[in-house]
């Protein structure tokens, strides 16, 4: 008995065919999770048909997530679950609590019927390379953040051009691909000189910046910032064995050095916004509470999310630059 039986249609592609036939076999229980579907020389002679058209439709289940293959072995259902439409590929640096904004509002606007399947490569080239190689093929849509990961455009050119999608950081190395990005030192500057009037009673401004996770845009808007404004500034890596002084503004880019420096501030007994001043980078609910609210400069991730959607589903070939601004608070 024949697994894959062809409902000929006129007017239907014969690899749309193919897809409905291995569908209802799944769902009649012909096949399940796990078995073994014929080969494409099987289907292709059984059906007088071309290798690359039962190849087409073999690689479009496989990007859905329902049949996956094993080389030298075949292809194999991998679900019984047939409604997935759309299989995608969302490769992360890190997960915090913006990110998970802007996944969370990614998911809300795919949807139903889409599967996404996250992944970290924690700022290391080797993992970032592994995951997406290992991964090419499996997916309808690829979407990667590099961070500022060198030499990515390299490990990226092996995927379909027309699946990928860069978030974040658009290196010009992957200026071909669409995505959303954000534009770090125009962000941070203009954010800095909406600020301006509550800024400029600091005596001095420190920023705690890594090179190794942070974008360089953020170190150039910065530094752009105090020079046109005559500012007397400071670049530090580490808040491990920095004092906090009077008429200090801290500008501080990650979470944890965050609650660090409010605590070395209460060690000093300095009060914030009147002694010391503190800007934080990237907004989260938290920050409007903490010390009766922190001053943010930050993009809208859950508009970054939206907008990620609405390119994925609509296959859009576009570069958009996620808009930013400052939120003004109590510690400055």
């Amino acid at each position: 008995m024949r697994i894959l039986v062809l409902e000929k249609k006129p007017g239907i592609p014969k690899y749309k065919q193919i897809i409905s036939a291995v569908e209802k076999a799944i769902v009649t229980g012909l096949l399940k999770k796990g078995d073994k579907l014929p080969s494409l020389n099987t289907i292709k002679n059984e059906h007088k048909l071309s290798r690359d058209t039962v190849l087409s439709a073999f690689n479009e289940l496989k990007n859905r997530g329902i049949i996956h293959s094993i080389v030298g072995k075949g292809y194999y259902v991998s679900t019984e679950y047939i409604a997935v439409s759309k299989k995608i590929f969302l490769l992360f640096d890190e997960l915090n609590s913006f990110k998970e904004d802007l996944y969370n509002s990614f998911l809300q606007n795919l949807g139903d019927n889409i599967q996404v399947d996250i992944f970290f490569h924690h700022f290391n080239n080797d993992v970032f390379t592994k995951l997406i190689n290992d991964n090419i093929g499996n997916y309808s849509s690829y979407v990667i953040m590099p961070a500022n990961l060198e030499g990515t455009e390299n490990t990226i050119q092996n995927l379909p051009k027309e699946k990928v999608y860069i978030l974040d950081q658009m290196h010009t190395e992957l200026s071909q691909y669409p995505g959303i990005f954000q534009n770090f030192e125009k962000d941070l500057y203009n954010g800095l000189q909406n600020g301006f009037s509550q800024i400029k009673k600091y005596t001095k401004l420190v920023l705690l910046f890594s090179k190794e996770k942070q974008p360089e845009g953020l170190l150039n808007g910065f530094h752009l910032f105090c020079k046109k404004n005559n500012l007397n500034s400071e670049v530090i890596s580490s808040l491990e064995n920095r004092i906090p002084k009077k008429s200090e503004l801290y500008l501080i880019l990650d979470d944890k050095n965050l609650i660090r420096i409010i605590k070395k501030i209460k060690q000093e007994k300095l009060i914030l916004a009147k002694d010391i001043g503190v800007i934080s980078y990237n907004e989260t609910m938290l920050k409007e509470i903490v010390e009766g609210g922190i001053t943010t400069i930050s993009t809208d991730f859950n508009l970054m999310g939206e907008n990620l959607a609405k390119m994925v589903l609509n296959n859009q070939q576009v570069k958009i630059a996620n808009p930013s601004g400052i939120i003004l608070r109590k510690s400055l």
